[in-house]
């Protein structure tokens, strides 16, 4: 069903790391209104659409987005305003030619997303679609995914000393979405108690996960498992995984990779990461090598890439050109996915696709600066994906996520689950 838009407008907000984003309003010619939350990353890759801040250093240290909320508020309402639009890829279009470049520079990814989200939920609403139904693309079952709890934070999330930047709890061996949400609030509660007795400061890092002073991934990784058996959990599949996200791009420089002490070559790095996943449950480890050390991804891949899932982040940036080449080249065997790293809702059922096709997982994902927006829950369960992370079981933008998850569980309970 089309939608004809009587206006686009956008507001400078503030995000959940007190850093200023987008919230943008769609309004129809039949004067409902719809609203998105534009997220906000930390750990970017330099592939990424880009996110247009001011760079006024008399407003938030130049953060600002003023200028893309101009862009939302003249060019794209002007372009948009009044007109008809018979489906969500058509007004995604309008809104990359809009902008004219290749990585939505011109009037910024940040200003783009937030009218694409928006106008989804436009375009749902008139079909009398809940947003997921409205985003499961022809052929694809939609199911209810695996939430991934990031409970230990390091790297560019927390002020401490590990290099890694996520540690996630992964119940995949839960019978439903709302069980594996309890086992993630009671493993990481579990996580608390155990950190606090050993004297670690238990604040939280940006996604809500704790940042001990702790140098080691290992001890890291032997306190989680702990946790798990504290809280009455199987450590492995069967039970509670672990999903790492080192963000290696943070931690590689002069072409060598330095964790805890060590300057470790790609081959060393590989040979890292096959210890700790012999000695420790872990499925999955996302963005393993830094993004531009291509070979050393292959060899990777062709390590591991049997045994656990391997998910490209920054070097894949939600592109699907980018993904395909990957695939062609034997790269990863998984994607992340995140909607502003590509810019527009089309684009990101585009890359979900490919990894369909290709036979890639997918995971959906936030960022570290969000808002209580929902929308990437809608998208998880439509794209029938089975993965989601949203940061710990905490804070109210990381468990609005989870919270929407488990409404529509409960609303739809003959959604698969699928881990």
């Amino acid at each position: 069903m089309s939608i004809t838009v009587r206006s686009v407008q956008a507001l400078e907000i503030l995000d959940s790391r007190g850093r200023p984003t987008l919230a943008t309003t769609v309004t129809t010619s039949k004067g409902a209104s719809f609203r998105a939350g534009v997220p906000s990353g930390a750990s970017t890759g330099s592939g990424e659409a880009v996110e247009l801040r001011d760079r006024d250093p008399a407003r938030y240290g130049g953060a600002g987005v003023l200028t893309a909320t101009a862009n939302v508020n003249g060019a794209i309402n002007d372009a948009l305003a009044g007109q008809e639009f018979s489906d969500l890829a058509q007004l995604d279009q309008t809104l990359i030619a809009l902008d004219g470049t290749d990585n939505k520079s011109a009037l910024g990814a940040n200003a783009i997303i937030g009218v694409s989200m928006a106008a989804a939920r436009a375009f749902a609403a008139t079909a009398d679609l809940a947003l997921w139904q409205y985003l499961t693309p022809a052929g694809v079952t939609p199911a209810l995914p695996a939430p991934h709890f990031n409970v230990v934070n390091g790297g560019a999330h927390a002020p401490n000393k590990l290099d890694f930047q996520e540690f996630m709890l992964a119940p995949l061996g839960l019978p439903s979405y709302a069980e594996a949400v309890r086992a993630g609030a009671e493993v990481y509660a579990a996580l608390k108690a155990r950190l606090g007795k050993a004297g670690h400061a238990t604040g939280l890092g940006d996604e809500g996960g704790f940042a001990p002073d702790l140098d080691r991934p290992e001890e890291v990784l032997e306190t989680i498992v702990a946790a798990i058996t504290d809280a009455g959990y199987t450590p492995g599949t069967d039970g509670v995984a672990i999903a790492l996200d080192p963000a290696a791009s943070e931690f590689y420089r002069d072409g060598s990779y330095h964790v805890a002490g060590q300057t470790l070559s790609s081959d060393d790095m590989i040979g890292y990461y096959a210890s700790v996943v012999a000695q420790f449950p872990i499925w999955s480890i996302e963005d393993g090598l830094a993004e531009d050390d291509d070979d050393g991804w292959v060899r990777l891949t062709q390590t591991l890439g049997a045994k656990i899932q391997l998910v490209g982040d920054d070097n894949f940036v939600t592109n699907p050109t980018i993904i395909a080449e990957a695939v062609r080249r034997g790269v990863a065997n998984a994607a992340l996915i995140k909607v502003n790293q590509i810019g527009t809702v089309t684009e990101t059922l585009e890359a979900l696709t490919v990894c369909r096709d290709a036979g890639y997982a997918a995971m959906i994902s936030h960022r570290s600066g969000e808002t209580e927006d929902s929308f990437i829950a809608d998208l998880a369960v439509g794209s029938g994906c089975g993965q989601i992370k949203s940061g710990a079981p905490a804070r109210g933008e990381r468990v609005a996520k989870y919270n929407r998850l488990l409404e529509i569980a409960a609303q739809n309970p003959d959604l698969p689950y699928r881990r």
